[in-house]
């Protein structure tokens, strides 16, 4: 049963000692360290620690924005290591997933992320129907505007390829030609 470290800063302008010297002095044998945002999903560092813990040790941080990424990945991550039988301590926090009470706090923390995520996917899901009611759809913008085809029809007309009209136009031939397409399915 080990505790393992690990120290992340976003910048090299920051300095990794005050989190390796916190997580030495809290009992850890080994501290692995990242340089890299905290945004970034391949954190060389992280893989290593993940890789080197084995049942029955800890994974040790000196504060929880260090580990996850957002609370969804911190839950993910903490969630991982349980299942492989690894603890999970926050030193900042307080949070320690090896004690009943730091792993109802770190389940509650799961729930009130969960429960964010879904208030998003509501709040999404309400702004589209209420923008579909109102006749706006969702998008990008047709790039072939009813005016650039009426001119690429002319100029089709007048004896030019689909493709000398795009590039005329400056659209893609692919886009006018499911234009031309879709007009006369209408």
């Amino acid at each position: 049963m080990a505790l393992i470290g690990y120290a992340r800063v976003s910048t090299t302008d920051q300095k990794l000692e005050p989190q390796v010297d916190a997580l030495k002095a809290a009992g850890c044998e080994t501290v692995f360290e990242d340089v890299i945002s905290g945004a970034k999903a391949d954190r060389p560092g992280l893989n290593d620690a993940l890789a080197f813990l084995r049942k029955g040790d800890t994974l040790v941080v000196w504060k929880l924005d260090r580990l996850g990424r957002s609370m969804k990945h911190l839950v993910e991550t903490v969630t991982n290591l349980g299942d492989r039988g690894v603890g999970f301590k926050s030193l900042t926090e307080g949070v320690d997933t090896t004690t009943t009470g730091g792993t109802l706090v770190f389940h509650l923390f799961g729930a009130l992320a969960q429960f964010e995520r879904d208030l998003i996917i509501e709040r999404t899901q309400a702004g589209l129907k209420a923008a579909a009611t109102r006749g706006r759809k969702g998008g990008r913008k047709p790039v072939v505007t009813p005016k650039k085809l009426e001119q690429a029809r002319a100029y089709i007309g007048d004896g030019l390829t689909v493709r000398e009209a795009a590039a005329r136009l400056k659209i893609s031939k692919t886009s006018l030609y499911n234009a031309l397409r879709d007009q006369k399915s209408d």
